[in-house]
């Protein structure tokens, strides 16, 4: 467990229900001229510290940790690697919301606008006047529609194969409801179909590995279109409305010809929160907005005592 230090510091906040945990100080910086490579270093060389970041008893599985690091880019104002109890996210959209508020928070913002550097790609936002937060995401696109897959308990399930800066499966199904009375339910029917498209080798561009799960059905507010259910990674769900979800259903929306360039979406989350996305067309690349909103929780060290049977975390791989 060398790799532990004594102590990291922490901001904690929250997205629209979802939690962020960023990594202001004490972790040692990955090695890497790109922000894919320190990735990689992360993965490969600071797993344990990983854990023991986001993992019980410090943190639990719905806890995404986001490390800061100096900038690739030159007119970047940082770096960011989004992690959680299982890995490395690619893009984390309530995260970067999150990271944000943090930079605020902390005043390290010259501006209410930043660009961030993400491993894949540089990502920018914005803080409103309202308080609200608008990030600028990756490109997005729908990668393949009405996909189908059998999945026991469930039967054909028909959805949509999606990039928001992680891979999605995106679909409807008609019990249970999207509620969060049912979200176990949810949860076990979102992970049967996860197993599913692995089974049966149903992919993402060059064979990546879908990641996410994101239902959908009727909302249950005036101001939103749509309601969704999503599994993330590590076998939770995301309590907010999920930023690279929300891109990827922006994205196979324009594919369908259901929302037009500056049209917004209003996406519910299991929880009732909300994010508001929309798009702009740069070429042939469509690249998504959203807004939400995040709120500081907790500034703390997390410490690390020598001897203690579960430094690394407990769960988690």
């Amino acid at each position: 467990m060398s790799q532990v230090p004594n102590t990291i510091d922490v901001v904690d906040s929250h997205t629209e229900g979802e939690p962020t945990r960023v990594v202001v100080s004490g972790w040692p910086q990955p090695a890497g001229a790109t922000m894919a490579e320190r990735c990689a270093e992360l993965i490969r060389e600071q797993s344990a510290l990983r854990r023991a970041v986001v993992c019980e008893p410090r943190g639990h599985d719905a806890v995404v940790g986001a490390l800061l690091t100096p900038p690739v880019e030159q007119d970047s104002t940082a770096g960011v690697i989004f992690f959680n109890n299982v890995g490395a996210l690619g893009m984390c959209g309530h995260g970067l919301i999150g990271v944000a508020r943090t930079l605020s928070f902390l005043g390290r913002l010259d501006g209410d606008t930043a660009r961030i550097d993400t491993p894949v790609g540089t990502v920018g936002f914005a803080i409103e006047a309202d308080g609200s937060i608008t990030i600028s995401n990756v490109a997005s696109r729908c990668h393949s529609r009405d996909v189908a897959v059998d999945v026991p308990g469930l039967g054909r399930v028909t959805g949509d194969v999606a990039w928001g800066g992680n891979w999605f499966f995106l679909t409807q199904i008609s019990s249970p409801a999207i509620s969060f009375d049912y979200r176990r339910e949810l949860l076990s029917a979102s992970v049967a179909i996860k197993r599913a498209l692995d089974e049966a080798r149903i992919t993402g561009e060059g064979g990546a590995e879908i990641d996410h799960v994101e239902l959908f059905g009727p909302a249950s507010r005036d101001d939103a279109d749509s309601r969704n259910f999503v599994l993330c990674p590590g076998l939770e769900y995301d309590r907010s409305p999920c930023g690279t979800g929300t891109s990827a259903k922006i994205a196979v929306l324009a594919a369908r010809g259901k929302l037009d360039p500056g049209e917004r979406w209003r996406q519910e989350s299991i929880t009732g929160s909300l994010f508001t996305g929309w798009y702009e067309r740069r070429g042939d690349e469509l690249f998504p907005f959203i807004s939400g909103r995040a709120f500081v929780t907790a500034r703390s060290s997390l410490v690390f005592e020598p001897g203690d049977p579960f430094l690394d975390g407990i769960g988690g791989r």
